[in-house]
């Protein structure tokens, strides 16, 4: 099993903090700050102890925002003894995000730049939010004088900040109702010359697509005109939940709309009765029927049964292929039954299907033990 993300966020972190701070603040009583943070930080998951210590933050800090947040960015490039331009590094400026979505929303300039600094080192897609909540025109208008900044870190903010569906955070439910204010942002990202801004437009529109799919193939194949190579990647990965979901039309954009004719024979899962803990092999071969070449989008559809009792689906890739006439090709994938952070099995019967260009072809059921 994966080590806990909490585990790459421990005590180090508020010492590292209190030293950076009380570099350049005299009166910051670090020993005190240290131990307040501390004091139940090991029983804590890894956003808690973010929140924790943005909180320890305010309490030892001076009472007037402008004045403790200018400590808190003064104290950003002070040696902090760990590492923190990469990977789990960047996370140490996880609390200072939060200090400025908790305290700063009465102050908006003085914590928009705090923003735009914060998230060249880590990033602000979780305070930004709360501004988009209070103060929503005039966040917008800051994020679109952002897409054009000369730090691809400032214009992935813009994008991944308004992410109706962002992981770990909120919902932003205003845009779930309306994406247009996103999608006006997006528009002046979606030729960006970064990859990691244009995977966190392709993300965004990926979100915006599950609560409104006809905006989302409206934009796609507006977005498809004279599109480049890169614009066209963003258009596939936007697409990659509604393809899993079967959508029709998002199937056509990308050249797979018309229904498959073909043949699913041979199938084999092995064992039938696995144990949670083991694996289950499934294998099965497909036939053209067709005199012609037929472009296929092979997937795997798993019905995992959940706590409840009840089937929930998971969609894993398989293959693109173009199959000649009369051809057969063979499939097969490996499940890990392991309990994951990411996913625990239940006891019960697991159905499967090969999804070949959105319709189904049912290959059976495995029936997953407890020992």
């Amino acid at each position: 099993m994966a080590e806990p993300l909490k585990n790459s966020f421990g005590a180090d972190v508020p010492r590292a903090i209190a030293r950076m701070i009380a570099a350049v603040s005299p009166r910051f009583d670090e020993r005190a700050f240290v131990r307040s943070a501390l004091d139940g930080f090991e029983d804590l998951e890894l956003m808690p102890r973010a929140w924790k210590i943005a909180h320890v933050l305010r309490r030892y800090l001076p009472d007037e925002y402008e004045q403790a947040l200018e400590i808190v960015l003064a104290s950003l490039d002070q040696p902090s003894g760990r590492p923190v331009t990469s990977g789990m590094g960047t996370f140490l400026f996880f609390p200072h995000v939060f200090f400025v979505a908790e305290y700063g929303l009465d102050h908006f300039d003085a914590s928009m730049r705090a923003q735009y600094l914060l998230t060249q080192r880590f990033t602000a897609e979780y305070s930004i939010r709360r501004y988009l909540e209070r103060h929503q025109a005039a966040t917008l208008a800051r994020l679109a004088e952002w897409t054009t900044d000369p730090s691809e870190h400032v214009r992935r903010l813009v994008s991944e900040g308004t992410r109706p569906r962002l992981p770990w955070a909120p919902r932003l439910r205003a845009f779930q109702v309306d994406p247009r204010p996103v999608l006006a942002l997006l528009e002046q990202l979606k030729d960006d010359p970064s990859l990691y801004v244009r995977r966190s437009v392709a993300n965004n529109l990926n979100d915006i697509g599950k609560d409104h799919p006809d905006v989302l193939v409206e934009t796609a194949r507006r977005w498809l005109v004279d599109a480049t190579e890169e614009r066209r990647w963003i258009i596939r990965h936007a697409l990659r939940s509604a393809v899993k979901r079967g959508e029709l039309a998002a199937l056509d954009i990308l050249g797979f709309g018309d229904r498959a004719v073909v043949t699913v024979q041979k199938v084999r899962i092995t064992p039938l009765r696995p144990r949670i803990g083991s694996s289950v092999n499934i294998a099965c071969e497909m036939v053209n029927q067709t005199l012609g070449v037929q472009r296929l989008l092979v997937d795997l559809r798993v019905h995992y049964v959940k706590a409840n009792g009840k089937p929930s689906p998971t969609v894993f890739k398989l293959k693109t292929v173009e199959l000649a006439r009369r051809e057969t090709i063979r499939f097969s994938k490996s499940l890990a039954l392991a309990q994951l952070t990411t996913r625990t099995h239940y006891p019960g019967r697991h159905r499967i299907e090969l999804v070949v260009n959105g319709h189904a072809y049912p290959l059976g059921a495995f029936h997953v033990t407890a020992g």
